[in-house]
């Protein structure tokens, strides 16, 4: 069923007497959920104050038709959030509610933080069909459960999201990338120095065929002065140095664009950045890296367990497409938060059960 205003999706939680597979666009279907299919739709952006950088949506309304709005006004969503359709063989269209949900972020995260560093204020339907609101339209400290943050990630376990609301940031007038083939084993060393610089990168990563890229933003002059430095001081790991506009390499690297047709099973590990480059290695290679390091795509072979080919990692690692559970399994005084905290919002265990173990 398709839900397009909050008061139905609060009559079909309370009328629930089994398990509802909530989604968004459809874009990210990560974990085996069965139930009655909810698709949240309830759309449109209901505030945007470009002078208070503020705006509030829609759970449902399209991450596209949000882009293009802040767009007109010369402003972004700060964590750079990425279509997964080309990787994951979906169709549809993001929804901000599914990005929320899933806590999509893209190479910007290193500077700006994460989809829920932007995120002010939720409102979401509970397991007992009860509203919750919880922040605003500005930043502020929050008692008791910082349901903010709870929420992001959450994958549509603890509620059922009917409207978020995000403070942005004015877009880059200007950005720089470099370019440096050098191969896997250097990476590490490339993109710590990278980051470890002065310089204010924005983007780091690593792309097969590609080599390192590291992006800088911000006023032309600035931009240009800081790219030239950076060069200079990345000369001696990397003696090849290219400038390029870069807008493509980007979304090449937050689409994952090189293991989209690539075959087998599809991992993603979040781990240490300097530990990046020696699991993309011990996985075979066909891998590519965002975050510095810190984010590790890979793909293996049909029914190999990546984590035992990747360890030893300080992380954890997500299944996407394979045999095995999606989620790692959390030590056990994380397992015990995670039950308590579904039992407190979702008590009838409606919500994606399975979804997250």
């Amino acid at each position: 069923m398709r839900v397009t205003r909050e008061s139905e999706l609060v009559e079909v939680v309370r009328e629930a007497t089994g398990p509802l597979q909530i989604i968004g666009g459809g874009t990210r279907p990560v974990g085996q959920v069965a139930g009655t299919s909810v698709q949240v739709a309830i759309s449109g952006i209901s505030l945007y104050e470009p002078g208070a950088l503020t705006l509030i949506a829609g759970a449902g309304t399209l991450l596209r038709v949000i882009e293009e709005a802040v767009a007109a006004e010369g402003q972004r969503l700060p964590f750079e959030p990425a279509s997964w359709n080309a990787l994951l063989g979906t169709t549809g269209e993001s929804t901000i509610g599914g990005v929320v949900a899933a806590n999509v972020s893209g190479p910007r995260r290193i500077q700006a933080g994460a989809c829920r560093d932007s995120l002010i204020g939720v409102r979401f339907v509970d397991g007992t069909g009860a509203v919750v609101k919880n922040g605003g339209r500005v930043m502020k400290n929050v008692t008791g459960y910082d349901l903010v943050k709870l929420m992001t990630g959450s994958w549509g376990t603890l509620g059922v999201l009917s409207e978020v609301a995000f403070k942005l940031l004015p877009a880059a007038p200007a950005q720089a990338t470099l370019v440096m083939n050098v191969p896997l084993a250097q990476a590490a060393t490339v993109l710590s120095k990278a980051l470890g610089s002065q310089f204010d990168v924005s983007g780091a990563g690593w792309l097969p065929g590609v080599g390192v890229i590291v992006r800088l933003e911000g006023l032309a002059d600035s931009v240009a002065y800081r790219a030239a430095k950076l060069a200079e001081g990345l000369a001696a790991y990397a003696p090849e140095i290219l400038r390029a506009e870069g807008a493509q390499l980007w979304r090449d690297l937050a689409e994952v664009k090189p293991l989209q047709s690539a075959r087998g099973d599809l991992w993603r590990f979040s781990v240490k950045p300097s530990q990046g480059p020696e699991i993309a290695a011990r996985l075979g290679g066909q891998a590519v890296l965002d975050w510095g390091g810190g984010l590790v795509w890979a793909r293996v072979p049909e029914g190999a367990d990546a984590r035992a080919l990747a360890a030893p990692y300080t992380g954890h690692a997500t299944c996407l497409r394979g045999p095995f559970a999606t989620f790692e399994p959390e030590p056990a005084p994380v397992a015990a938060l995670s039950r308590g905290l579904r039992a407190r919002f979702d008590p009838k265990g409606l919500f994606n059960p399975g979804k997250m173990g």
